[in-house]
Parts: C-alpha cells; sequence; structure tokens
C-alpha cells in the first residue's frame, strides 16, 4: 500500500471547473472519504488519481514520486464502480482471476487460485465461485466487484459510491464488513460517497468537495461537532441541523422572528447579526425547560422521533429518542444545550464567537 497525494489539482471540462485547486493526502493503511453532492467533483477525482482522466494543473504524488506520466496500468490502482462491472457470461471465480491473468503479473494458476480463494473467504462468496455473474443478486454482484479489487493487492483502492445502488438494509450489512476488511487489511483507501452516514461511520479522515473545491478535511468528529461552514454543517447530521438568523440583544442572543432569546455562552462574543446553528438532538423537551414551542408535526422513526417545534415565525427540528406521547397542537417546553451552538458570518463561515 502507499501514500497518495494530490496537489493542486485543476480540470476543467466545456462550461464547468470540475476540480479547483484540490489538494489532500491519503495515508498508507487510511481509511480516507471524499463527501459531496452530486456533480461536486468525487469521480473527476478518482479518475485524475487512476490516471484516467487528465489533468490541466498539480500533480498525483504516490509515496513522494509524482505519476502524472504514467498510464493507468503502470499506477497500481484498483477502481471500484458504481455499477458492477463484471462480465455476466462469466463465472464468479473467472471475474476475480480476470485482473490476476493480465500478462503483466506473470502468475501462474496456482497462485491465482489461492488469490481467488482467499478473497472470496473474506468477502463469504466462496459457494458462488462456479456461478455465472448474470445469475447473482446485486448484493453478490457488488460483493464479486470488490473482490475482483481485493485480489489485486494495489497501491490503493479507489471506491466510485459502490454501496449507493443497493437497498438499505443489504447496503448496512456491507458498510460494516468493507470497513472491517479495509482495518484487517490495512489498505489505503479512497471511498467517495453523497452519503453522510456511510462517511461519518467508515472514515478515518473525510474530505467535504463542493462545486470542485475542498472545503473542510478533518476526521468525522471535527466534521460534525467543528463545521467549517453552513455547507458542511448542514451535509452531516440528520435530520439537518436548524440554522436561524439571530442577533446579539441585551446580553442573549435573540432568534430573529421568534419569541427565543439564548443566554450568551461563556465566551461568546457574536457580531451584531449571524447565523446560529443548533443540532436537533440539542433541542430536548423538558416539563421545566426554558423556551417553549408548539408542535406542528411529529415523525416517529422508532428508535427516535422528530419533532417540529413552532415558536413565532420560526420552526425548528428536535431529535428525542424513541417514540412519544406528544400530540400534534401541544405546547411543549424545552432546552437547548448551549455548550453546542454554533455561529457562523452571513456569508456561511464558521465565527469562533
Amino acid at each position: 500500500m502507499s501514500d497518495v497525494e494530490l496537489r493542486k489539482i485543476t480540470k476543467e471540462f466545456p462550461r464547468v471547473k470540475a476540480l479547483d485547486d484540490v489538494s489532500f493526502d491519503v495515508k498508507d493503511g487510511e481509511f480516507f472519504v471524499l463527501l459531496g453532492p452530486t456533480g461536486a467533483g468525487k469521480t473527476t477525482t478518482l479518475r485524475v488519481i487512476a490516471g484516467l482522466t487528465k489533468q490541466e494543473e498539480g500533480s498525483v504524488i504516490f509515496d513522494g514520486d509524482p505519476v502524472d506520466e504514467l498510464t493507468p496500468a503502470d499506477r497500481d490502482v484498483a477502481f471500484v464502480f458504481q455499477q458492477y462491472s463484471l462480465y455476466p457470461t462469466m463465472s464468479v471465480y473467472d471475474n476475480l482471476a480476470f485482473p490476476l491473468r493480465s500478462p503483466m503479473r506473470n502468475l501462474d494458476e496456482a497462485e491465482i487460485k489461492r488469490m481467488v480463494e482467499q478473497a472470496a473467504e473474506i468477502l463469504r462468496i466462496s459457494p458462488l465461485l462456479e456461478r455465472k455473474c448474470a445469475h447473482l443478486s446485486g448484493g453478490e454482484m457488488q460483493r464479486v466487484s470488490l473482490g475482483r479489487a481485493l485480489v489485486r493487492e494495489p497501491r490503493i483502492y479507489l471506491m466510485d459510491e459502490p454501496l449507493s445502488n443497493l437497498d438499505a438494509k443489504l447496503r448496512e450489512a456491507l458498510r460494516v464488513e468493507l470497513q472491517h476488511i479495509q482495518k484487517t487489511q490495512a489498505s489505503t483507501t479512497l471511498f467517495v460517497t453523497h452519503d453522510q452516514i456511510e462517511a461519518l461511520t467508515m472514515a478515518d479522515r473525510i474530505a467535504v468537495l463542493d462545486r470542485g473545491r475542498i472545503i473542510q478535511i478533518g476526521t468525522p468528529d471535527d466534521i460534525y461537532d467543528r463545521p467549517a461552514t453552513t455547507f458542511v454543517a448542514q451535509l452531516v447530521g440528520t435530520p439537518r441541523i436548524n440554522l436561524v438568523k439571530a442577533g446579539r440583544e441585551n446580553g442573549r442572543l435573540s432568534v430573529k422572528d421568534s419569541s427565543l432569546h439564548i443566554s450568551l455562552p461563556r465566551g461568546w462574543d457574536p457580531p451584531s447579526e449571524f447565523l446560529l446553528g443548533i443540532r436537533p438532538e440539542d433541542i430536548k423537551p423538558d416539563n421545566e425547560g426554558e423556551f417553549e414551542g408548539v408542535l406542528t408535526l411529529l415523525e416517529p422513526l422508532g428508535v427516535e422521533t422528530i419533532l417540529h417545534l413552532t415558536s413565532g415565525e420560526q420552526t425548528l427540528l428536535s431529535l428525542i429518542p424513541g417514540m412519544t406521547s406528544f400530540k400534534i397542537g401541544e405546547t411543549i417546553k424545552f432546552n437547548i444545550t448551549q455548550e453546542r451552538l454554533y455561529c457562523f458570518n452571513t456569508d456561511g463561515n464558521s465565527l469562533l464567537c
């Protein structure tokens, strides 16, 4: 496995700059996640690393050496696509063996058999080895696709939303399994997704990408608890963070168009106008609560419930554990965890208030 670095990568297509001065590094053995919405430039980033797309500016570096002039084959990367990219008329065994039979590898069939069977055992697809890929389920095909990358033992695994075509239950199971494989194999992995749950649960570090630019890089805790912008704050967390216009008034935080006046947290010195961020789990119903709002909507999810609480013209989302006996139209008192408030300027950048 390798250390991989992108240094000031710029890639332009007609009428769009897909990547704009993108720089980050993936450390040897790290599970690094590139998180962003559709069109952010995630797949283009993977293609540049693999050598399938040539950048206009910047450099791709493996273990300290630029690889910009190397062909995709010479870069020795394994690419797992969103679509399975298998040969449907070939058996699972032959699909797994295919990259190992390249003349560049010069492996004998006994070694190929050993490597294929080892990968199949890790992915629990050994009983499928003789089956044609056309007769596999979606989950089985994705395991084979992952296995075809796994047998390669490349310098880095590049994974382009490999779980997005699976149903929710299977996606969760493969997410756990893929993370376990990565940790036990100590493989260098760059995983692309638009799913914040995948990013937060799997990553050692996350880079948030938007419209071709890196917005923030950090651990899952950094991205969730210390978002650099409102874009990052809204991208992670379900339900989304509450963002409201606020101001400073008589030593308190006053939420615009509501009756909410929050004590100024210790050490805060916000500007006269700013954006206040409150995570839904930090709005907690309490019979003795300092604030109150009318319950206008309930979203029971079983393990938790989302409350829509309206104060004046502002509606705040509250996330509480389990089910609830609250009724729509009821006035509910609540408290806000002041130690976890977020402060952003009107341009959406985080402030040290």
